[in-house]
């Protein structure tokens, strides 16, 4: 969300003046939660790793000492998924576990490419600690009842090594870097890899349950809690992102009590988006920015 306050900044400029002079005399809230709600927002984590958000509704939770979650800062708060549709495809989920699960040197993994194939994931890479050696897993995915991700293997594959399971092909290897801290996020059971999306993922973090994970055409569908029984706020918008509550900061903008949406007037493609931003109805500014990143 970083390049989102940059490329909005002169409607920050613009729009300081009105906001403030609504704003009651003396009258802040506290350090807190944003309550935030998106439909059909691509989210760039990276250029290289981008999640389409169908539906997220949840908080904005704060992470810095002041209290307040900022657009320009990233690990200034995490995403608190309280129910939520979304996908991703097999190449951003290689280039996550590529750059930051497995980015160390002594990783024991490298050049990690994932494929779907009738309803399998194919992952291919590489035994960085046993020469390099190319090694490939099929299987299906699940989620755990703690909310994780769970591939099960049905088929593994290693050049010249008898495998006969997850924990015998690289098992023990992650299980050392686990404990010394050089790879979060992922574990091994078995013949099963478990993977935490709120550890995985470059920041701003997110938390949340998984509740089902599976494939549809050339995407990996994650839901979040139960999204037919969260109580969605009604927004006269295709693409949207909607904050509302608490104090917020945008840019150059300090809202307290905010009630700010950023609407896709031509949502063909959000992920090439002219993005209207409003605060109630007082004032409306129009920004463009080439696409919504982190």
């Amino acid at each position: 969300m970083k390049n989102v306050a940059l490329v909005l900044s002169i409607a920050c400029a613009i729009c300081v003046s009105a906001a403030r002079a609504q704003e009651p005399g003396g009258s802040h809230a506290d350090g807190g939660p944003v309550h935030v709600q998106m439909h059909n927002v691509m989210y760039h984590f990276t250029d290289h790793v981008a999640v389409h958000l169908i539906n997220v509704g949840g908080n904005l939770v704060p992470t810095s000492a002041s209290g307040i979650p900022v657009f320009d800062d990233k690990n200034s708060f995490k995403l608190q998924i309280t129910a939520a549709e979304m996908t991703m495809d097999p190449q951003s989920l290689a280039n996550v576990l590529n750059t930051h699960v497995f980015g160390a040197k002594d990783a024991p993994l490298k050049d990690i490419s994932i494929t779907i194939d009738k309803d399998r994931l194919k992952v291919k890479g590489k035994l960085h600690q046993k020469g390099d050696i190319g090694f490939e897993t099929e299987g299906q995915l699940s989620a755990t009842a703690d909310g994780k991700i769970r591939l099960h293997a049905e088929k593994i594959r290693a050049l010249h090594l008898p495998v006969k399971g997850m924990m015998d092909l690289f098992g023990l290897d992650i299980a050392d870097l686990i404990k010394n801290g050089k790879v979060r996020g992922v574990q091994v059971e078995k013949d099963d890899l478990i993977l935490d999306p709120g550890e995985i993922l470059p920041a701003p973090k997110i938390s949340g349950k998984i509740t089902d994970i599976h494939l549809e055409g050339n995407n990996i569908v994650q839901i979040f809690g139960e999204p037919t029984k969260y109580p969605w706020i009604k927004v006269a918008a295709q693409n949207y992102m909607a904050y509302r509550g608490n104090r917020l900061q945008f840019g150059k903008l300090l809202m307290t009590d905010t009630d700010l949406v950023l609407i896709d007037p031509v949502p063909k493609d959000p992920s090439t988006s002219t993005w209207t931003v409003t605060k109630t109805s007082s004032w409306q500014v129009t920004a463009r920015p080439h696409h919504l990143s982190g």
